[in-house]
């Protein structure tokens, strides 16, 4: 595009109204000689996910001990992950940040950190902390207390706390684990039904976002009281499930900044938050016929069985 051209192609850009996600605006623009053009710019349906290599993650870590991580993180805990390379570090952090959705990690995050900054391993506080192998005979040197090494390029843990294992409510673990095992071939299945493409990444954000839907899907229930009952309320959301292995992770999940930012968040914008994770909420909502129904992982499972194979089978 000749110069001449730019000026008023960014001004057509810039005056189109935002487009909602998967949704398309039209961009006019003058070709001498060839008249006008319209170019068509599509917004991504889900735009978390753009710059997301979660096949990277997996291709690094077991999927036991990627979950033995994904758990660490959700108890704000300090996680230092080691690679050989940059790119498997950056891609690897911001994959484990992405599987927090719907919730944002709060703490000091550093997806590569220099070795001039080493130092900020040893602070008290959260954080995920990306570092080249080359540093890790420094890393030993240093007084680490409660630290999560995690060994990209062996999928092991360098240093650990041994209950990882312990963290998640077993049978929610379990059933995101099934889930996870089958990501290929439920990729390839949900194209073949919907007759439109699906991206691994779609299907484990899928698995991560319908996870935590079992464990908080039922927040708008509880939202909206003074702050009076703020702590009845707290109680009440924690009791609404039916599992004593979740409600014993929710007595410390809800703890966490990140619980209490999820909060805030949605008190701020009641009504203007729909994004994936609020409808699958309301879907989870609509599915249970009454309150001592929730906690049970069916809605999680379904993303691996049966409104799965009931697809295939309609279109077939």
């Amino acid at each position: 595009m000749s110069p001449a051209l730019v000026q008023p192609f960014m001004r057509g850009i810039m005056e189109a109204p935002f487009p909602a996600p998967g949704r398309t605006i039209s961009i006019k623009n003058f070709l001498p000689g060839s008249g006008t053009e319209v170019i068509e710019l599509c917004r991504p349906s889900d735009s978390r996910l753009e710059h997301v290599d979660f096949e990277c993650l997996f291709s690094s870590l077991s999927l036991r001990l990627l979950l033995r991580v994904f758990a660490s993180l959700l108890l704000e805990r300090r996680v230092i992950f080691t690679a050989d390379k940059l790119s498997t570090l950056s891609k690897c952090c911001h994959a484990m940040v992405a599987l927090l959705y719907p919730f944002t990690w709060q703490h000091t995050y550093i997806p590569v950190l220099p070795p001039s900054m080493m130092d900020i391993v040893c602070t008290p506080t959260p954080f995920i902390v990306g570092l080249l192998s080359s540093s890790l005979a420094r890393l030993k040197e240093l007084p680490l207390e409660e630290v999560l090494v995690v060994d990209l390029g062996n999928s092991r843990f360098l240093r650990q706390m041994d209950d990882e294992d312990s963290v998640l409510p077993h049978k929610l673990q379990a059933a995101l684990e099934h889930v996870l095992e089958r990501r290929k071939e439920l990729a390839f299945f949900i194209s073949f039904s919907s007759l439109e493409p699906s991206s691994l990444s779609s299907v484990v954000s899928e698995a991560f976002v319908r996870f935590f839907v079992e464990i908080v899907g039922h927040y708008s229930l509880f939202m909206g009281g003074s702050d009076r009952d703020e702590e009845s309320s707290r109680e009440a959301f924690r009791k609404a499930v039916s599992s004593k292995s979740l409600r014993r992770f929710l007595e410390v999940f809800m703890e966490t900044q990140m619980f209490a930012g999820f909060v805030q968040e949605r008190e701020i914008r009641r009504q203007g938050l729909k994004g994936l994770f609020e409808m699958r909420a309301q879907d989870y909502l609509d599915s249970l016929p009454g309150s001592e129904n929730r906690g049970v992982n069916k809605f999680l499972k379904g993303l691996g069985n049966a409104d799965l194979n009931q697809r295939i089978k309609s279109k077939n």
